[in-house]
């Protein structure tokens, strides 16, 4: 019996062996570093096709684009010292998730291309294109060898084949002719497609199109850590001390927080769209790190061809790996700096927000500060009103201390606005100068009237009530305001005054005014001065004349002498010095028409049409009851007041 053979040791070449273990233990770090999240599934023998959609590719570059440009040039900056650094954070997270977005779709680009490569037929226009040029090239080199050798046999054959030899390389010319402008014609479509695809040339074309438009994140001097882009210029915290500038922090605080808020819920769509174009990669590594495990997992064997077929696909297995790391690995990193970003925005917004809140609070204070201060100034004029009106009886004094206590408030509640409102006294000062300048220039008719009024209620001034005559009107003040005078104009004939029914209005600048003279009674005087006018008849006894008439005007004006009188005293203690009682008197005087005698009398302003008619009566009288007096005056008896206007 012969010896029994030992069993086969089935051999797998130890290179394969180790290379699908290599895979595998890469695929597994790959797992353990948290980039990816796959399941484990059975082995398979095929390879799904990666799903690479080139819309969903350019449509993650914009989103990350627009991102970015948001992050960078439009994140606000209110003042805060960690502005800048949340800034230079959202800048240099910004760039890298850029990069690491670009890093992967050009790894998409070559999955796609090797995707094209390995579906595509046999024929396709590129290939045709390029084998027309070959054949036209070929056919171009043999026609000219042709004709260099037609050429040469022409010049040695004799006379009568050389005719022949020149038709046919006249022949080969002309087909050279047309195969250099075939091989023309296709060179300039060759060319015009290559320069088209370079500006339509699919999802790399595209890519690099957008690469352009970030120079400073992905030119050839960027720097991956830090964007180049200017931080923009933040502005600096505005000083307490006014509402103003406490209400624009307060509002730039609340806008720059919802301007961040923004940003993060722009920051966790690129997450998603991220998320949602690495899924189809994460199906198609998944399915590689399988069949990764199934080889490793193969027995053993010695058949050259077995083991030649699974390098060649532990091969193609790598070369899908690398690709398929190379689009993963910076989105997951992309992924990372995203969150990152939202994180750095979160912590940025919730600085921003404190910040809001501690300004609100300031605004609030502030503001109640105000309302409790122009509460306590409503309170201080609504005593000052009571006050006034219980112990200040004449009405002139009372209008005057009311008109004082609405200057004195209005001037307190102006103050407070301003401390309340304003805190830059520096440029406020500069600023009121000008505001002063403009308003002394353009109110200055108003200010003037200002001005007059506190003359008018002066010692001298003006009281409701008074007769005045102003610009040639007569009339009774029935209102003094701030700017403004009101009369009641009065009418007639110089003696006996009546109301038209009209007021008239003065600004009180008049009083500064020399064309338009005020005239009024002293303070506490009601008297004017009339006067009795007869002409004296040539040869009359004037000095009778002159004692009767005084006689009969006297008898008048002791009905109504001890009012006078009163308020002669009054008006003596009111300027402290003495005058001369107001008493009738007579004067005898010439005029063009004769010797004129006239009797002063004063009237009281009011009583005035009464005392006149009663003065005329007793003298009519008196003429016609007394033979030498009538004798002695000539024309006729009249009345006039002394003071015109």
């Amino acid at each position: 019996m012969g010896r029994s053979q030992p069993p086969a040791v089935v051999t797998v070449p130890a290179g394969l062996r180790r290379g699908a273990k290599r895979l595998v233990a890469l695929g597994s770090a790959f797992l353990l570093a948290g980039a990816l999240a796959w399941g484990q599934g059975p082995a398979t023998d095929s390879l799904p096709p990666v799903r690479v959609d080139p819309a969903a590719a350019l449509r993650h570059l914009n989103q990350i684009i627009l991102w970015y440009r948001h992050g960078t040039a439009g994140m606000p900056v209110i003042g805060l010292p960690s502005d800048m650094i949340y800034q230079d954070n959202a800048q240099a997270l910004g760039a890298q998730a850029v990069q690491l977005a670009f890093q992967s779709a050009q790894a998409e680009t070559r999955l796609l291309a090797a995707q094209q490569k390995a579906g595509a037929g046999a024929s396709t226009q590129e290939q045709r294109r390029a084998d027309a040029k070959a054949r036209a090239t070929a056919q171009i080199a043999q026609l000219q060898a042709q004709i260099d050798q037609l050429n040469a046999q022409a010049a040695k054959a004799p006379e009568a084949r050389r005719a022949g030899l020149v038709i046919r390389r006249d022949d080969c010319q002309s087909q050279l002719d047309l195969q250099k402008a075939l091989l023309d014609a296709i060179e300039n479509m060759s060319a015009f497609v290559e320069t088209n695809s370079e500006i339509t040339g699919g999802l790399e074309g595209a890519i690099n199109q957008l690469a352009r438009t970030l120079p400073e994140v992905l030119g050839p001097a960027a720097n991956p850590q830090k964007s180049a882009a200017a931080p923009a210029a933040g502005k600096t915290a505005p000083d307490s001390g006014g509402l103003i500038s406490e209400a624009l922090a307060l509002y730039d605080s609340m806008a720059a927080a919802h301007q961040i808020s923004g940003f993060m819920k722009e920051t966790s769509r690129a997450i998603e769209t991220a998320d949602r174009l690495r899924a189809p990669l994460q199906d198609a590594m998944r399915a590689t790190i399988q069949q990764s495990q199934a080889w490793a997992g193969q027995p053993l064997s010695t058949d050259s061809s077995q083991a030649q077929a699974g390098r060649q696909a532990l091969q193609e297995l790598t070369e899908r790996f690398k690709q398929l790391t190379g689009a993963l690995l910076p989105l997951s990193k992309e992924l990372i700096v995203l969150n990152d970003s939202r994180t750095n925005a979160g912590e940025w917004r919730e600085a921003i927000v404190h910040e809001s809140r501690h300004a609100l609070r300031t605004v609030l204070i502030r503001v109640s500060g105000i309302v409790l201060a122009l509460a306590a100034i409503l309170v201080l004029s609504d005593v000052w009103r009571r006050i006034t009106f219980r112990y200040v009886v004449e009405p002139r004094r009372r209008r005057q201390f009311l008109m004082l206590r609405r200057v004195v408030i209005g001037f307190l509640m102006v103050v407070v606005l301003t401390l309340g409102f304003v805190s830059q006294f520096s440029s406020l000062a500069t600023f009121a100068g000008f505001i002063t300048a403009g308003i002394a220039v353009g109110l200055q008719a108003v200010l003037l009237s200002v001005a007059a009024y506190f003359f008018i209620i002066g010692r001298y001034g003006i009281r409701v009530g008074d007769r005045i005559s102003i610009a040639g009107i007569t009339g009774d003040v029935v209102d003094i305001g701030l700017v403004r005078l009101y009369l009641m104009e009065l009418a007639g004939t110089g003696l006996d005054l009546y109301p038209t029914g009209r007021i008239v209005v003065f600004s009180n600048a008049v009083l500064f005014q020399a064309s338009t003279p005020l005239f009024k009674q002293i303070p506490g005087t009601e008297y004017a001065w009339h006067e009795v006018v007869v002409m004296i008849a040539p040869g009359g006894n004037h000095k009778a004349a002159e004692a009767k008439l005084l006689a009969a005007v006297n008898a008048v004006d002791s009905g109504y002498r001890p009012e006078i009188e009163r308020q002669h005293a009054a008006v003596e203690r009111h300027i402290g010095m003495q005058i001369k009682v107001p008493r009738p008197e007579a004067r005898v005087q010439f005029t063009e028409a004769g010797l004129e005698l006239l009797v002063r009398y004063p009237v009281m302003i009011r009583k005035a049409p009464e005392v006149d008619e009663q003065m005329t009566r007793s003298i009519l009288a008196l003429i016609e009851s007394d033979p030498e007096l009538k004798a002695a005056v000539a024309g006729n008896l009249g009345i006039r007041s002394a003071v015109k206007g």
